[in-house]
């Protein structure tokens, strides 16, 4: 007969075996998991990289793809660095975009790098227009609350959801996208109402740009003009 020792025994072995079996099949799966999230990452790494290079390729603008490798928090100019430069064919002024819209402009280039004001910063102010009716304003950057269209009269139709872009005058070209109304307020005083704008662009998400070589003529000539100015 087999002893309750002997059963207790064996009951012992089978609970230790099954531990350890356990704790073998939770690293595996951690081990799968691991992969499972570096599978996901690569995929949605691919397919961001290949909208934005689909949007390049069917714009077909000029254009400098460039990677972002820094960023500048501080409030008043918050900007991204880019692995792009003078010895590119960069110069202050340049335009950065994506494929969903507007990011901002170069403001500092170096032979290698560049640094890119953000459209939200609270020092960057645009010319932009509501696309539907065309009525202009101009867009200021509000950091992480987004924008704030000014300038809109009172009796222009204005409703959440409506899309801004870019207007008629200024270094962005016409139409580009900037935002959806997010809030529109009408105060008793005052000429003007006040428009929310939430970024088409998540700042906090971009891995690339394109730098908009188009005006690069155009830059240029503007900024001799104002380093050396005729004198008739």
């Amino acid at each position: 007969m087999i002893s309750s020792l002997q059963v207790f025994t064996g009951d012992y072995l089978a609970l230790w075996n099954i531990r350890d079996d356990n704790k073998h099949l939770r690293l595996v799966i951690a081990d799968y998991q691991q992969q499972l999230d570096q599978y996901r990452e690569a995929y949605a790494r691919n397919r961001y990289l290949e909208n934005e290079l689909k949007f390049k390729k069917e714009e077909n603008f000029p254009s400098l793809t460039a990677r972002v490798i820094g960023k500048d928090p501080s409030f008043w100019f918050q900007t991204l660095i880019v692995d792009r430069g003078k010895s590119d064919g960069v110069i202050e002024g340049m335009v950065a975009r994506t494929s969903l819209g507007v990011v901002g402009q170069v403001i500092q280039v170096s032979d290698n790098y560049a640094k890119i004001l953000l459209t939200n910063a609270p020092s960057s102010a645009i010319d932009a227009m509501i696309q539907k009716n065309r009525v202009r304003g101009i867009l200021k950057g509000a950091a992480d609350k987004g924008y704030v269209l000014y300038y809109v009269l009172k009796n222009a139709d204005v409703v959440v959801g409506d899309r801004i872009v870019t207007g008629i005058g200024g270094v962005f070209r016409s139409g580009i996208p900037l935002g959806t109304v997010s809030a529109v307020r009408s105060k008793r005083r005052g000429m003007f109402q006040e428009i929310e704008v939430a970024p088409i662009v998540d700042f906090g998400q971009l891995e690339m740009v394109f730098i908009d070589l188009s005006e690069k003529q155009k830059i240029a000539e503007e900024m001799r003009i104002t380093v050396n100015p005729v004198v008739e």
